[in-house]
């Protein structure tokens, strides 16, 4: 169901004009709409401006972004908006929120830049942004605020963890990381600078939690590397891997094997080709010439030269992926001998449309490999054994987990306290939760900003609420019957039979008992209580006809369609 509406405490920024407070406005709550503020007198610093992907109850829903409410009135105070990374959960919203925040510098690796500024094409009316390249050994001066940045290794390039000096010490934001010294076309984790933490008076770690239930460490990418080039070696046909077009560090590795192993590539999927295209101009990744071919270079070709590297690995309906086991695709087919690589885990929600993809193509004579038969997919987050290690390594006097359901911060902070940090000082929060920090310690707050969904829909953004949201659920679930029944002005009679049109409800050819004991109630219902010669009500009728029609279909359907009267005057 939507997200239900908070009291919210205003917040007041004077209490404690020395204190420095962090306010997640998404993230904690879910995974996606990562944006966290830190404030410290009237300065504030943003991380990261992400969309979420709209839940299964949300029809229609394009995605969702953070809630800005509470900087309304407060744009001139933003020094900055620092990115971690490329990737949409934490870059999706800048097109809708930077016009209506001042339009603050955006800070993030060469890489992050770009693909927001591809994004922005998308978006030309929301206007030029303003940007500043960093890197890992980046300083900079935002106000009050002096920020440090250290490399970590997710499954995308120009991944970084910030930190944020205040007067009170050091807030280290993690962004999305794992630790992996030796990855494979990616960025490795600086895991000194982030060792040399440990005696800098952090006053916090905000901590990715995405991956806080799963033991162990993360696969690295040379484990992979391995498996995957097994794969090379000993396919036979074509190779068709299926991948997220945000894995660059994925799809480098690809590409260099499929460069070792003598195979060309063709790159099918616009945000994979845009991806790569990006990444090769600023040098992430290399391939020889003659590496990238089209399909229509690929019958000059061996099936056991080509690799296709394409999207659609989460059975999405008109993905590549599935065009292809559909046999829809407009340039080639499933053909036998041909090996199908899944390289992604399956998002939770996308099983059905997995399997049902796995078992078109077998039944199209493919090989299928995913990652529950063979190491061919490593996750871009930390699990226990590395959270535990950044937290040992760090050394904050508090702990924040982020990014991630509730019960994934509630087990990242069982971890901390399992190695001896203490219980008070670890911070799970609600979005919009806002935690403090003074001279005599800290403490999470029961002050709320508002964090309701804003959902974007086509070109509106905000203009669905949880009231269209609730309609469009009711349409859904049991469809709707629209009574159309025209009717006197003067008078108030009803003219010849009402119409019944229905949609999603009933089959109107097999239900037609039901539809003209439907039209004698309409026909009731508008002549009952009428008083001769009285004039045309007509918010009274639709109400009426509303309430009892919708009644009726219930008792003899026990379904709840919307009831959609229009009456017609004459």
């Amino acid at each position: 169901m939507p997200q239900k509406p908070k009291i919210h405490k205003k917040p007041n920024p004077r209490k404690d004009k020395d204190a420095v407070r962090i306010i997640p406005l998404g993230g904690l709550e879910e995974v996606g709409r990562n944006m966290c503020l830190i404030e410290y007198r009237n300065e504030i610093l943003i991380i990261d401006m992400g969309l979420q992907f709209p839940e299964e109850n949300m029809p229609g829903i394009d995605y969702i972004i953070p809630n800005i409410s509470y900087l309304k009135g407060k744009e001139k105070n933003i020094r900055g908006v620092i990115i971690t990374h490329g990737h949409y959960d934490h870059i999706g919203a800048i097109p809708h929120l930077i016009p209506r925040l001042g339009r603050p510098t955006v800070y993030g690796t060469k890489l992050t830049l770009a693909i927001i500024a591809k994004r922005q094409e998308d978006y030309r009316n929301s206007g030029k942004l303003i940007t500043h390249a960093v890197d890992n050994n980046s300083r900079l001066k935002l106000g009050g605020f002096h920020v440090e940045f250290f490399g970590v290794s997710h499954n995308i390039p120009g991944s970084l963890g910030i930190i944020v000096d205040t007067p009170l010490g050091k807030i280290v934001h993690t962004g999305d990381f794992k630790i992996d010294l030796n990855p494979s076309g990616d960025t490795p984790t600086d895991i000194a600078k982030i060792a040399q933490l440990h005696n800098q008076n952090v006053l916090a770690l905000m901590s990715d939690s995405t991956n806080a239930s799963q033991p162990g460490h993360q696969f690295t990418e040379q484990e992979i590397m391995g498996n995957m080039e097994d794969i090379f070696r000993t396919a036979q046909g074509r190779l068709i891997i299926g991948t997220f077009a945000s894995l660059l560090g994925r799809i480098k590795q690809i590409v260099d094997l499929a460069q070792k192993y003598n195979r060309v590539v063709i790159l099918d999927g616009y945000s994979l080709r845009t991806n790569v295209e990006i990444a090769t101009e600023l040098g992430y990744m290399k391939a020889k010439p003659g590496t990238f071919i089209t399909y229509k270079d690929m019958k000059r070709y061996p099936s056991q030269r080509v690799l296709i590297l394409c999207t659609g690995a989460q059975g999405e309906d008109r993905a590549v992926l599935m065009r292809l086991a559909n046999r829809e695709h407009k340039f080639t087919k499933i053909e036998r001998n041909d090996t199908v690589v899944f390289s992604s885990s399956v998002v939770p929600g996308n099983e059905r449309s997995v399997q049902y993809l796995v078992d078109t193509l077998y039944r199209e004579g493919a090989e299928v490999i995913n990652y529950k038969m063979m190491d061919i997919h490593a996750g871009g987050h930390a699990k226990q054994e590395d959270l535990k290690l950044m937290i040992k390594l760090v050394h904050p006097r508090f702990l924040i987990p982020i990014e991630g359901n509730h019960s994934f911060l509630k087990m990242h902070a069982k971890l901390a306290i399992s190695i001896g940090f203490s219980e008070k000082n670890i911070f799970v929060a609600d979005n919009g939760q806002i935690m403090e920090f003074n001279k005599a310690g800290g403490r999470l707050t029961n002050q709320r900003v508002p964090t309701e969904y804003v959902m974007v829909d086509g070109l509106g953004v905000g203009d669905v609420s949880n009231v269209v949201l609730r309609d469009r659920q009711q349409l859904a679930a049991d469809g709707m019957v629209v009574v159309i029944a025209t009717i006197e002005t003067q008078t108030g009679k009803i003219v010849g039979d009402p119409d019944i049109i229905s949609r999603g409800f009933i089959y109107m050819k097999g239900s037609q008992q039901l539809i003209e004991e439907t039209r004698r109630k309409v026909k009731n219902i508008i002549s009952e209580d009428r008083e001769p010669k009285s004039a045309l009500n007509e918010t009274y009728i639709k109400n009426k006809i509303r309430d009892n029609i919708g009644q009726y279909l219930f008792s003899k359907t026990e379904r709840r369609p919307m009831i959609l009267p229009v009456i017609i005057p004459v």
